[in-house]
């Protein structure tokens, strides 16, 4: 078997290629993939060449972790059948010679992909390529799940992640969040909240911040603006050492969370949201493109702040 892949070759080189995709077995689901998207932090990072030590590392790659289409085939143990459309985190499914692999970090961005069942979700077929954005969602859930029970009052960083934040912030019950933001491209589109500058509300304290830029020196600009006891969660992914000044983070008693990545409880508490109408993911794709044109679409994925997220499409290739 095999399939048209995206394949970072190299940092900054990066097209369509045929590769081998693994036979599926009797727990397995082949899907032929619509959409898949691409994730401006991760991918980024490995587009650039700029990615710490990271476990499953390595060039040539098939990046993407959001892809979503329909079950082609299904494995008499998998639980699902043809036509089920359904989400996949990426899949690690590619074969190749010993002395040219493909290494699959996360594996999403192909034509066709093979996947255990347990690793993918259903969802409504009426989403179409906003269903590639269930991992971004479940992303911004688990950050606000592990703070248990509060909500964020102030949101950094109003790209996609950030909007997700906001959305189920709210969708969760929580009151809306200020959401702060420094690229004049990206203050307009809230719904429900509010989006203005840093310096807007300098003397706000917060009992809850989190970030979603991703940008550096943002614990000391960030740390002062927590109410006693507060807590700051970074839910951006940072390529250079953390550092912060003691004083301020003492006399708030601060706490710092890193959120790592979602879980599966995740994407299923996300999914409930969006099935009982609770979330949406509207308007946030803002670009699409064909995978030919892979080259430019990542380019643009990762340095045009019009884009909140690039959607690769598929089916215009099929």
């Amino acid at each position: 078997m095999q399939t048209d892949a995206i394949l970072l070759s190299a940092p900054r080189q990066i097209g369509v290629q045929q590769v081998g995709i693994t036979p599926p077995g009797r727990s397995d689901v082949v899907v032929e993939i619509a959409h898949s998207g691409i994730s401006s932090g991760t991918e980024k990072l490995f587009w650039t060449g700029d990615m710490p030590p990271f476990p499953g590392m390595g060039y040539p790659l098939v990046p993407g972790y959001e892809a979503v289409g329909e079950v082609v085939e299904a494995g008499a143990d998998s639980g699902l059948k043809s036509g089920d459309r359904v989400f996949v985190p990426g899949a690690n499914c590619f074969t190749a010679s010993p002395d040219s692999p493909v290494f699959a970090l996360f594996g999403g961005a192909a034509r066709r992909l093979v996947s255990d069942a347990s690793r993918v979700v259903q969802v409504d077929a009426g989403l179409g390529a906003e269903g590639a954005l269930l991992a971004l969602a479940a992303t911004a859930h688990h950050a606000i799940a592990g703070s248990q029970g509060r909500f964020a009052g102030l949101i950094v960083g109003h790209g996609a992640l950030g909007r997700l934040l906001a959305r189920i912030t709210m969708a969760l019950g929580g009151p809306a969040p200020t959401v702060w933001e420094t690229n004049p491209a990206r203050m307009g589109g809230a719904t429900g909240y509010t989006v203005c500058p840093p310096d807007a509300a300098p003397h706000t304290r917060f009992e809850l911040i989190i970030d979603a830029s991703g940008a550096d020196g943002q614990l000391d600009r960030l740390i002062p603006h927590l109410a006693p006891g507060g807590e700051l969660v970074l839910a951006g992914f940072y390529t250079q050492p953390l550092s912060f000044a003691f004083v301020p983070a003492f006399l708030r008693e601060a706490h710092l969370r890193v959120a790592a990545e979602w879980q599966p409880a995740d994407l299923h508490a996300t999914r409930a949201l969006l099935d009982r109408g609770a979330l949406s993911l509207a308007g946030l794709i803002t670009h699409r493109t064909a995978p030919a044109q892979a080259e430019a679409a990542y380019q643009r994925a990762f340095t045009d702040p019009d884009c909140l997220k690039m959607i690769i499409d598929w089916e215009s290739a099929a």
